[in-house]
């Protein structure tokens, strides 16, 4: 969620920090702040309540300028969203600075004993107890010796309790950063004669593409001279160097007025490559290489429980249906923030999946954890190459949609439905459901989408009309059945998060134990009525939903349908009807979400909404 940028190098460090931190905008921020060293200038620090416009305001008015510095962005929670408790924090000497993303649960504490010894706070937040805590142990000599800065942070965080990624530098300690990390992602970037940390990609590859992620436990300094990584106990660790190959363009806008927008017309590219390398159109073999599963193990499993949040929960949900559909093994979707509470029973022949887009989300790396302790093994739906749940899984199947930047996902939501599929097929084909021929079709079918997805897009003015037309309203109610539900869901929380309009997904069989009592003449309703001309299941639910329809309607509701092309029938009983190629059912999900997509973009827009950063959200929930 908050955002670290730090660098050292020969390039000015203030527009490298700044850069950085505006790429890192997308994962939602209150405050914002910079500090650097050098150039015989000493520490110097700027903060600013609000937007990074307001911080660049500020180092206008009073610029500075350095050799080495650090800059974040922060979402508050501890401590009010001003000026005064934005990042850095410095120590009592004012020649430390620290950076934070996570949350310290032990700061009352730590922050009495250390009032105690003669310290002074100036903020209301954890982070600033991590600031006295480094210059404690910097300045404490012992035999002559003054400790190094690492030496100090090393003491440090054994006094943390909680989740943090860190960065912290020192005018006693010339261009020197020092970044530890237990939780929150930490990168470090590897440029020629410079060196980066961060707490996500986008904000160093304009710079490099060479990089490692810090594990929890490790600790890096970086210097002019190179990068030095260990564990919290002063053990050498060695470094997992990546080439990452996003190309840093694809992290800009392109010309579409928002990232949302433009990662919306990339899904027809993100479903495209998620799909190739992994299919045979010849053998009907899926192939899914990073796997420390075996195929005996596959046989053998007797459940999957798959855990995630937000989008990549419904995701899943779909995905259950999925599996269960082709390859005949019960699927269980958790909550990843409710699972471990709950105290899951996870027997030894049960797998978990974990997805997430970033691979970095605290609840889901916990729930991972959660049932390794309990001896199942673990697999991994991520975007992120060498992100935290992929290092800690048995196998890993990669979404190839590169950086998604807008908060609420798009892309990295038709990419998690192709890989739930295509782990579906492999079910099935390894535990003998289908056979090479069924497997043939499915990824003949499978192939086919990007061209679909394509020919929707074309159709965005009429998701744009129909934003005009309910641009005002103040509730909306999304309906699925089976599969189709849980992109009734993702279809209410694309709406609710952008345009701030009250969205909810239901199950239309559900509609009489009471949503029918909302039913009026102001209440838009969605209902995914789309079918399957060769799949009977799709036959009697598509007859179920028309009926639900046909209540809406005598309740005076105004419908807008979601149908397959050549439907006529529904355009008697809808209001509006938006149309979607034909597709299995099992593929239909990845159609479909695509109007619902562009429905709640237009509305967002019209209503004057901050679409990209939506208040209060942040894109990587790294902390619980």
């Amino acid at each position: 969620m908050c955002g670290i940028v730090g660098y050292v190098g020969r390039k000015a460090v203030v527009p490298v920090i700044i850069e950085g931190l505006r790429r890192l905008e997308y994962r939602g921020y209150d405050s914002a702040g910079i500090a650097v060293c050098g150039n015989g200038e000493g520490l110097q620090v700027r903060r600013a309540e609000g937007k990074l416009r307001n911080l660049e305001e500020v180092i206008r008015l009073k610029p500075l300028d350095g050799t080495y510095g650090i800059g974040h962005t922060r979402w508050a929670t501890h401590g009010r969203p001003t000026e005064e408790n934005a990042h850095p924090h410095r120590d009592c000497t004012g020649k430390i600075v620290v950076v934070h993303n996570g949350i310290i649960e032990n700061y009352v504490t730590l922050k009495k004993k250390l009032i105690e010894e003669g310290h002074t706070f100036t903020t209301e937040t954890d982070t600033e107890v991590i600031a006295h805590l480094v210059e404690k142990y910097y300045y404490k000599t012992g035999n002559g010796h003054r400790p190094s800065l690492e030496e100090a942070v090393r003491k440090t965080v054994g006094e943390l309790t909680g989740v943090f990624a860190l960065g912290v530098l020192s005018s006693d300690s010339p261009d020197k950063i020092v970044a530890a990390r237990n939780g929150p992602p930490a990168v470090i970037g590897l440029g020629k004669d410079e060196y980066f940390i961060a707490s996500d990609v986008p904000a160093i590859l304009y710079h490099t593409r060479d990089l490692f992620f810090l594990s929890d436990g490790d600790l890096a300094t970086i210097t002019p001279e190179g990068v030095k990584l260990t564990d919290f106990l002063g053990n050498p660790r060695t470094p997992q160097i990546q080439h990452v190959n996003w190309d840093p363009i694809a992290a800009e806008k392109g010309g579409f007025k928002h990232f949302m927008l433009k990662e919306i017309y990339e899904q027809p590219r993100s479903v495209r490559d998620t799909t190739l390398g992994r299919i045979s159109q010849e053998t009907g073999h899926i192939f899914l290489d990073e796997m420390q599963v075996t195929e005996a193990e596959f046989k053998a499993a007797k459940k999957i429980n798959i855990a995630a949040c937000g989008t990549s929960w419904h995701a899943a949900q779909a995905g259950k249906f999925m599996i269960e559909r082709l390859a005949r093994i019960p699927v269980e979707v958790d909550y990843a923030s409710e699972w471990r509470y709950r105290d899951p029973i996870i027997p030894p022949d049960t797998l978990t999946m974990l997805i997430s887009q970033s691979g970095e989300t605290a609840d889901t790396i916990a729930a991972q954890r959660e049932a390794k302790s309990k001896g199942s093994k673990t697999l991994a739906i991520c975007n992120v190459v060498g992100s935290m749940i992929t290092r800690e899984a048995a196998g890993t199947i990669y979404t190839h949609a590169g950086p998604e930047i807008g908060v609420a996902s798009t892309k990295a939501f038709t990419a998690q439905l192709t890989a739930l599929y295509l782990f579906a097929l492999y079910l099935a084909q390894t535990r003998g459901e289908m056979s090479a021929e069924q497997a043939k079709t499915a990824i003949q079918e499978l192939l086919r989408l990007p061209a679909k997805l394509e020919q929707l897009l074309t159709r965005d003015e009429e998701c744009e009309a129909l934003a005009k037309q309910y641009v005002r309203a103040q509730d909306f109610l999304f309906l699925g059945r089976g599969i189709h539900y849980p992109i009734a869901l993702e279809g209410a929380l694309k709406l609710k998060e952008i345009s701030y309009i009250h969205a909810e997904g239901y199950p239309a069989g559900e509609m009489k134990h009471g949503p029918n009592a909302l039913i009026d003449e102001n209440l838009p309703v969605v209902i995914l009525a789309t079918r399957d001309a060769n799949d009977e299941l799709s036959r009697i639910r598509y007859e179920k939903t028309i009926s639900n329809l046909k209540e809406v309607k005598a309740r005076s509701g105004q419908v807008i349908a979601l149908a397959t092309e050549g439907d006529e029938e529904i355009k008697e009983a809808a209001d509006h009807v938006l149309y979607i190629p034909p597709a299995p059912e099992e593929l239909a999900p990845i159609l479909e979400i695509v109007p619902l997509q562009l429905l709640a973009y237009h509305i967002a827009v019209r209503r004057g909404c901050d679409v990209d950063q939506p208040r209060n959200l942040a894109k990587s929930v790294t902390v619980e």
